[in-house]
């Protein structure tokens, strides 16, 4: 796709650039052909008004000297024979025109040009006192004719040049833009074949780009999920065989000594073992997790669920930051499971018509998800957290609050309890998008004061800023 987009690019531009091209290289070739002629009979015309003076030998060629053609020996001035006075006429300077092309411009009596050896003859005639016609010859060499064409046409292939190598860098910087998240979802696309079920695709690139890779991860998503349950099932299914085999191995017992009564035993004790093994085949199995879900897709599908009982209790609901995609490392279970946690805590512990609002802050190593209140607030932040713990406090067993906590902490993100620019509580999870998760959580609560602000997650809105100090 990439070097076809390249070569559709350098046909087009340098169709272009030929259609423009060669018309003005012909036009710059036409007009430095006019400059030099009109040039040309400009001179000739200088020696109009001494011809129509006099036709005296010695004074026509002083004026014909004073001009630039005849000091450079480019003008010749053809005088004819004086009326009753046959061999008066003569020819002052180098002529280079044929004889027959002097006798034309002087019947026809219009300037013309004839080829010359090296150049052209411009052959101006002009009338005389007496009624006849002298021609004013002025040579033009083809050096002048030409001068400066060939540099504009330099000029004009290498702008040409230009326009194409620029327009086959921007088509193959476009080209690349398109075919590297393509060629990312195609090696996905082959991964997943392969059996690599956590492989996603980055959602980036042109539009039409960006929804195939979201239907890619959604369908991974889904094949993970189908899959998953087929070894549950199988599982279940073959765990349900024990209850006829353990029968039949009852049964198998009682049938006493005997071939019959060994071959049927011994029939039943290696279905068992079959069964026992594909039980235990399928729980090894590990499922591998999906590498994440669309943050903002699970906050409107959760706000939906309980714009119900907040529309009841009169309560104003505020979405922020939902309307692109958001992907973060999480399950989407656990992230519906925290969100739900978190908006239970709003709606069991601030009164009714209490509004409450979700906003999610997408940076380029974190994702923030602030759930804030109108309601009274917390009043110790540490203690409700801490309450996860086993603390326990009144009216609330701090379960929620740890659910949240811990997917949290499984991105290597945390968990902070402010005050909302609403005047409430605000809740605020850190999800960190590099996918280290901490080892050791207690280790993290306890060097949460210690940790500097700014390194690997998005600065928060400055009410936020206000809110929590």
């Amino acid at each position: 796709m990439r070097w076809a987009l390249v070569k559709v690019c350098l046909a087009v531009t340098a169709m272009v650039v030929v259609a423009f091209a060669v018309p003005l290289g012909l036009v710059v070739k036409e007009l430095a052909r006019d400059r030099a002629f009109a040039d040309a009979e400009r001179q000739a015309a200088t020696i109009g008004p001494a011809l129509a003076i006099t036709t005296e030998r010695p004074r026509l060629q002083r004026a014909v000297a004073s001009t630039q053609a005849g000091g450079d020996g480019r003008m010749a001035v053809h005088v004819p024979d004086e009326p009753g006075d046959r061999g008066s006429g003569y020819d002052l300077g180098k002529s280079r025109a044929p004889k027959g092309e002097l006798a034309t411009a002087r019947r026809l009596g219009r300037a013309s040009v004839s080829d010359t050896p090296g150049g052209y003859a411009l052959l101006q005639p002009t009338a005389l006192s007496g009624g006849q016609v002298a021609v004013v010859e002025v040579y033009v060499p083809r050096g002048v004719v030409t001068s400066g064409v060939t540099t504009s046409w330099l000029v004009l292939a290498g702008v040409g040049l230009a326009l194409i190598v620029g327009a086959v860098a921007i088509a193959d910087r476009l080209g690349t833009r398109l075919v590297r998240p393509a060629g990312r979802l195609a090696e996905a696309a082959h991964e997943l074949g392969r059996g690599e079920l956590g492989v996603r695709v980055p959602e980036d690139g042109p539009a039409e780009l960006r929804a195939a890779a979201a239907a890619f991860n959604s369908m991974a998503d889904q094949v993970v999920q189908l899959l998953a349950g087929e070894r549950e099932l199988a599982a279940d299914l073959s765990h349900r065989l024990r209850t006829p085999l353990t029968v039949l191995r009852l049964n198998a017992a009682s049938l006493g000594e005997g071939p019959a009564a060994d071959h049927t035993r011994a029939a039943v004790a290696q279905l068992e073992g079959e069964v026992d093994q594909i039980i235990r085949t399928a729980r090894q199995q590990k499922t591998p997790t999906p590498s994440g879900c669309d943050a903002s897709e699970v906050i409107r599908d959760r706000m939906e669920f309980w714009s119900a009982l907040a529309e009841d209790e009169d309560r104003t609901v505020r979405l922020a930051g939902v309307d692109r995609t958001v992907r973060v490392p999480v399950a989407r279970p656990e992230l519906g499971a925290a969100l739900d946690a978190l908006l239970g805590n709003v709606f069991r512990h601030t009164p009714e018509g209490t509004a409450l609002a979700v906003d999610v802050h997408n940076g380029e190593d974190s994702v923030i998800i602030l759930v804030s209140d109108a309601g009274p607030g917390i009043a110790d932040p540490d203690a409700a957290l801490r309450r996860g713990h086993g603390d326990g406090g009144p009216g609330s067993t701090g379960l929620g609050l740890d659910i949240v906590r811990r997917v949290a902490e499984s991105t290597g993100g945390d968990l902070r309890i402010g005050r909302s620019v609403l005047g409430g509580t605000e809740v605020r999870m850190w999800l960190s998008l590099n996918g280290a998760g901490s080892p050791d959580p207690g280790q993290r609560r306890r060097g949460r004061k210690k940790r500097t602000r700014g390194r690997g997650r998005p600065k928060e809105p400055a009410e936020h800023e206000r809110a929590r100090g």
